[in-house]
């Protein structure tokens, strides 16, 4: 056991959930304590061994070796104050019995610091990494499936459906492609937040003065992350307000609720394709991934977008708790911080997994049941929308309902009840030539 007296007092007064701070957190923490020993020693505050040893402790951090010792509750202290501590006392004790530097948890692990520029900080480091190694290679992976399966379906015709009605004839390919443009729109509301995610309250210290830090400080700081990360980091241009709210995890949290409408909207849409195979829709067949049914022999359920439907609802009730923890920013310190650290990345870190799986076991293995599709077409009375132009929409509807009632094709109907001969109704009621 590595963490002290501080992290043992939290672990009395918080036993409430048993869930703990995310790893990536906890990874980024460690982070943003070697990039302040490395600042502090560069302006001259921290002596080089004591540094040097932080650095190597913060390092075994974040390669993952001490996971074990952030032992704390997500619900604690708002200010993360208590994650803060665990983090010094943890890396105070590693310099110690692994590298020989007498260190001290807050003199020298938390020098220029506060938990309140520490772990606000720590939660736009987390977050934009995660982002941008786990959840956007995904939503490209995604994009680009989507895009592939357009392209081969370009040519297979379908009934299009408004209000779960048959509808106007369309191609699948411009159905996937409608989906393909919902997850590029996704990625590029996203990637808006790079640049607020970027700016840390690094540096303004208790409650955005800058006490006991200084601006030379927090831009070496910031420079050393952005060496660590290969992203972007920046002192914020106002540690009032980088300190005092969580606006920019908010608009994050939005944008990720924005994401898990679109799966799920794509994933009810391959449910409802799937359906049958006898009674329901049959338009596909998602691959057959475990047994459907315990009582019932070959059942085969759609299993990957019932989960994605799942992991998305969870992202949306995430969104809830974020705003109403953002909005918790009462006078010049927000106080839910662990809350909104636990819950935003959830949310990247499941609709990362969902978007893997919705492209690999669901998008690109999906078979289509083309003999389904054009049976239905053929017999589609709202194909007769194009003869709307010659007839009139009176006649046209009459037509219609004749065709569903006596369940006849479209054309046969049109024949006997126009004067207009086959061979020029085979062409306006084409579906080919109504896409």
């Amino acid at each position: 056991m590595l963490y002290g007296k501080e992290t043992k007092k939290a672990l009395d007064n918080f036993p409430i959930s048993g869930i703990r701070m995310p790893t990536d957190f906890i990874h980024s923490l460690a982070m943003i304590k070697r990039a302040c020993a490395v600042a502090n020693a560069k302006e001259g505050k921290l002596d080089a061994a004591l540094s040097k040893a932080i650095i190597a402790a913060a390092t075994d951090v974040i390669n993952g070796e001490y996971d074990d010792e952030f032992v704390l509750d997500v619900f604690q202290t708002g200010s993360g104050t208590s994650t803060n501590m665990n983090m010094n006392e943890v890396l105070s004790e590693l310099c110690k019995i692994k590298y020989g530097a007498k260190v001290h948890p807050n003199d020298h692990v938390n020098m220029s610091q506060s938990s309140n520029d520490t772990i606000p900080s720590a939660i736009h480091v987390s977050a934009y990494t995660a982002l941008k190694r786990d959840l956007l290679p995904n939503l490209n992976l995604l994009s680009d499936t989507l895009m592939d399966r357009s392209i081969s379906l370009t040519s297979t015709l379908k009934t299009g459906r408004t209000h779960l009605m048959d509808a106007l004839p369309m191609t699948m390919g411009q159905e996937i492609g409608g989906w393909q443009k919902q997850i590029i729109s996704n990625i590029e509301r996203i990637e808006t937040s790079y640049r607020r995610l970027g700016q840390l309250a690094l540096g303004g210290s208790a409650i955005g003065t800058g006490l006991n830090s200084s601006s030379q400080f927090t831009a070496l700081a910031c420079e050393e992350l952005s060496e660590q990360t290969g992203l972007e980091f920046v002192p914020s241009d106002n540690f009032f307000e980088a300190i005092s709210c969580q606006d920019t995890a908010v608009e994050l949290s939005g944008h990720l609720k924005t994401l898990a409408t679109s799966m799920m909207k794509i994933s009810n849409d391959l449910r409802w394709q799937n359906s049958g195979p006898l009674a329901g829709l049959g338009e596909i067949s998602l691959q057959e991934l475990q047994a459907g049914s315990s009582i019932m022999p070959g059942k085969v359920n759609p299993v990957i977008p019932e989960a994605v439907c799942m992991a998305c609802a969870q992202v949306m009730g995430n969104d809830v708790t974020i705003t109403v923890a953002g909005q918790g920013g009462n006078f010049q310190l927000n106080t839910y911080l662990p809350v909104i650290a636990y819950n935003l990345l959830q949310s990247i870190n499941i609709l990362a997994n969902s978007a893997k799986v919705l492209a690999t076991k669901a998008i690109s293995t999906f078979e289509v049941n083309d003999e389904n599709l054009q049976d239905i077409l053929a017999y589609n009375p709202i194909l007769v929308t194009s003869l709307n132009s010659i007839i009139g929409y009176e006649k046209a509807a009459e037509i219609a309902k004749c065709a569903y009632k006596t369940k006849r094709p479209i054309i046969d109907v049109a024949i006997e009840m126009t004067d207009i001969d086959r061979e020029e109704l085979s062409k306006l009621l084409d579906p080919k030539n109504l896409v």
